[in-house]
């Protein structure tokens, strides 16, 4: 909705980086979530995902309920565009909407970092702790157990 006041309001938020929230994965990968749903109003999520070397990542698939993009801040991450596995480069974006095949991984011998903006802001920072959770504590999943956590979390995986 549209701000429809005459005047503006002081409702900045500043979020200096050592009050992120940081995620630590199994694969050395390290998320932090800048901007989660709920400090955006639901518009947006942004984080910043820093993956070592050799680190993989996130095979095909898509959301039927958000949008995503990517932008490559260091390194070559590669990223799936629903056809394709191209490396990308600093300063490339990728946009993918609702129901867009996509996914992305670190296959270099170097580290590798981008953003991820979604929108609108849903409680997606749950769905990687999960993933952190079960990385680390090295539970076992079943193909049930797994399919179960993708529907919770509008993550439909596809082959790639």
């Amino acid at each position: 909705m549209p701000y429809t006041a005459e005047t503006g309001e002081t409702s900045a938020m500043s979020v200096p980086s050592d009050s992120m929230k940081r995620l630590d994965l199994k694969s050395g990968t390290v998320g932090r979530f800048v901007a989660t749903g709920t400090l955006t109003r639901g518009q947006y999520g942004l984080y910043r995902w820093d993956m070592p070397a050799n680190a993989g990542g996130a095979g095909g698939h898509f959301h039927r309920s958000f949008s995503e993009a990517f932008y490559v801040l260091e390194g070559t991450p590669n990223l799936f565009n629903g056809q394709t596995w191209a490396p990308g480069a600093p300063g490339d974006f990728m946009y993918v909407p609702e129901g867009g095949i996509h996914g992305f991984r670190n296959d270099s011998p170097a580290p590798a970092s981008m953003l991820i903006l979604f929108a609108p802001g849903i409680a997606r920072e749950a769905y990687f702790e999960e993933l952190a959770e079960i990385g680390w504590s090295g539970r076992t999943m079943t193909k049930a157990d797994w399919d179960e956590l993708y529907a919770r979390h509008d993550q439909v995986m596809v082959e790639d």
